[in-house]
């Protein structure tokens, strides 16, 4: 029988953490790492991955890092392969990088189109593949943690957002998550989506400014956005073997709006 505090320690496993320099890549890894996982943190940029990693250190978490772009699949093989050869296996997997654009669905480019795509789900895919088949598998363990979206789960209100490649590549995660879960579970591996509501972030700034911030709280149940802690909770739950009979699972992180 474990103690609830062992059934979050996380000492002894290791973490791959995508669009882990920053937002809610940075946060999920300040979780995991102050319960004792060895952390690889990606993005696509060496700076701020050599800024996330100071940061971590001086909470007293160490991380290393490789710069990769999630939507090359070069750039993934390679990443998955260094992240092995750090850390000798994956134990969980935080699929987090992300990319929006915003554009009237008349208007969308194609090229905006792919470019979302490519990175929000068949970047996901690979990865998720490349590391299922060379370490969970034949480990017989993984946690699987998706960054998906509530925009994924419903369209956006009028007068707000116009992010249809955005939408549709999360609820492409909410559904890609459900099938690998049923998949997958023979091989004792969980697979998990958070669907974040709004949280402010470089990624989310420019909505944040011509909406504000007054006008996003309204329509949120608890009058608030998310913060630089409100997704710690779920991903350790995801990540843990406080989760291990859970899979399959989108939790929403929003304050109540997918509630409504």
């Amino acid at each position: 029988m474990h103690t609830i505090n062992q059934l979050f320690d996380l000492k002894g496993r290791t973490a791959l953490i995508t669009g882990g320099s920053r937002g809610l890549g940075l946060q999920i890894a300040e979780a995991l790492g102050e319960q004792g996982a060895r952390l690889v943190l990606s993005a696509r940029k060496a700076g701020e991955l050599e800024q996330a990693q100071a940061h971590l250190r001086a909470r007293g978490i160490e991380a290393e890092w490789v710069a990769a772009d999630g939507a090359r699949e070069d750039d993934i093989a390679r990443l998955a392969d260094e992240a092995l050869a750090r850390l000798g296996h994956v134990d969980i997997l935080i699929n987090n990088a992300g990319a929006t654009w915003g554009a009237p669905a008349e208007d969308h480019p194609v090229e905006a189109w792919d470019k979302v795509m490519n990175l929000n789900i068949r970047g996901l895919f690979l990865l998720t593949q490349r590391i299922g088949r060379l370490s969970m598998i034949p480990r017989r363990y993984g946690r699987i943690v998706n960054v998906a979206s509530i925009a994924g789960l419903a369209g956006n209100p009028p007068g707000t957002m116009e992010t249809i490649a955005y939408n549709t590549s999360k609820g492409a995660v909410v559904n890609f998550t459900r099938t690998l879960a049923a998949e997958w579970g023979e091989h004792n591996i969980t697979v998990n989506a958070l669907a974040p509501g709004f949280f402010p972030s470089k990624m989310t700034q420019g909505s944040l400014d011509r909406i504000g911030v007054d006008a996003m709280c309204a329509g949120v149940p608890l009058r608030r956005l998310g913060d630089d802690e409100d997704l710690k909770g779920a991903a350790l739950l995801f990540a843990s073997d406080a989760g291990k009979h859970i899979t399959g699972q989108i939790l929403a992180v929003d304050g109540g709006v997918s509630a409504i």
